[in-house]
């Protein structure tokens, strides 16, 4: 995404410098991408760097500002060795994995005052932004409870289990990698921070016990060259994938098609919690990642009525003759009735006490996540360029990342404490 956006639509303002990596051979897949894009007729010929040499480059390639889009249990090392560098960060969600990396970015930030934009992209989807307004403008009253259910379908849920993701020191679990951009829409839609949290949460689908269980019999240890298996990621069909992690394993090993199935797993694919917010509103959530559909649901309760947005991203994966998963259903069309019985789209409304409900028109959005990358990238890349403040707040801060991943991270005490865990005993309380 931030590579595209470089090289295309902000190519005025931005400039790709360097890239810094632990695989030659993905760094050599992007650089080819980048002079294919710039027009230069062969690979864009950056220079390389490994992660140690991260201070290095910084200093050769006169770099104004880092992108860091590396496993979430790197961030904070990266984040604060560049902003000690004396240089801005952009970083993917989630900000950090644990509260000690949470309080080394807050004591970077307020040593160096260099600036950190955290990329939370479901904020600039239009049917997001909409929900915010109508909850700013007083339409339903006081925020009292919400309660929000989002469901990850056996195409994108499965895909966290199949990566690096599926292990939980590298990911924090799916409450933080995946829920830090669900907990950020809560805590923004509501103005509101979290203040604490209880969490019940299990792995009852994927992993090798669960198959066994349910007697699939002997599973491949990677997709590639797994056959007609609908959960088996087959990295030969993809030419992209192809070149970026089956041809460039052999220089850390990384498999990126490995089987759901598999040994090894312990992040949760179920997950339930209950969370308080410092205005005294609350929060019930789910999480589930093994859905036939893909999308989510969210009800605001106020003092002076209700909002409800529902979201249908993915209407179902279906299966073709091939054994291939399907993606877009009318490529199927004598399969199930798909798209009347859960048509893609978002439908959102209100109704206050004592009136009927009505429905709130929603901007298109285009590209990816509803829409909200190419507003966020304009924010990332053209800030600077505003005209006036945004009325929705929508550009997040190193604070917004904190207090989204502080819901996950209390999330994974409570799981092991088994009881309701404060910001304050994370020694948050400060910073949310």
């Amino acid at each position: 995404m931030y590579v595209s956006a470089i090289t295309g639509d902000h190519a005025d303002v931005a400039e790709l410098v360097a890239w810094c990596d632990t695989n030659p051979g993905r760094m050599g897949v992007y650089d080819a991408e980048a002079g294919d894009a710039l027009g230069l007729g062969g690979p864009a010929g950056l220079p390389q760097y490994g992660p140690d040499d991260l201070e290095r480059m910084i200093a050769e390639q006169r770099v104004d500002a880092v992108v860091i889009t590396t496993p979430d249990y790197t961030h904070a090392g990266f984040v604060t060795r560049a902003q000690a560098a004396g240089v801005d960060v952009v970083v993917e969600k989630p900000l950090a994995t644990t509260a000690g990396q949470c309080r080394d970015i807050i004591d970077s930030v307020a040593a160096t005052g260099r600036d950190l934009t955290m990329t939370f992209n479901y904020r600039y989807a239009p049917r997001n932004s909409t929900l915010r307004e109508v909850i700013a403008s007083g339409a339903i009253g006081t925020p009292t409870s919400v309660h929000f259910e989002w469901v990850l379908d056996t195409v994108h849920g499965a895909d966290y289990f199949r990566r690096w993701h599926r292990q939980r020191e590298n990911s924090g679990s799916l409450l933080i990698h995946k829920a830090a951009h669900h907990f950020d829409l809560v805590n923004w839609w509501l103005d509101d921070v979290p203040a604490r949290v209880f969490a019940s949460a299990g792995l009852q689908f994927y992993g090798a016990a669960n198959a066994a269980a349910r007697g699939l019999g002997e599973r491949p240890e990677r997709g590639t060259g797994a056959g007609r298996d609908p959960w088996a990621l087959d990295l030969t069909r993809d030419p992209r994938l192809k070149a970026l992690y089956l041809d460039a394993e052999h220089h850390d090993g990384y498999l990126r098609d490995r089987d759901v199935f598999g040994p090894g797993i312990d992040i949760y694919d179920n997950m339930s919690l209950v969370v308080d917010y410092r205005s005294g509103a609350r929060m019930s959530y789910s999480l589930n990642a093994h859905s036939p559909w893909e999308g989510y649901t969210v009800a605001v309760n106020g003092t002076e009525g209700r909002a409800e947005l529902t979201v249908v991203e993915r209407g179902a994966v279906l299966i073709g003759e091939d054994g291939e998963v399907v993606l877009d259903a009318s490529a199927n069309p004598d399969g199930p009735g798909v798209t009347t019985s859960r048509p893609e789209g978002e439908r959102l409304v209100v109704q206050r006490h004592w009136g009927a409900a009505e429905g709130i028109p929603v901007p298109a959005g285009i590209g990816g996540h509803g829409g909200g990358d190419a507003i966020l990238l304009m924010d990332v890349f053209r800030r600077d360029l505003r005209l006036s403040d945004d009325p929705l707040g929508r550009a997040a801060g190193y604070l917004d990342g904190v207090r989204a991943v502080a819901v996950g991270i209390a999330a994974n005490e409570s799981l092991a404490s088994g009881r309701a865990v404060t910001m304050e005993e994370l020694g948050l309380a400060p910073a949310v």
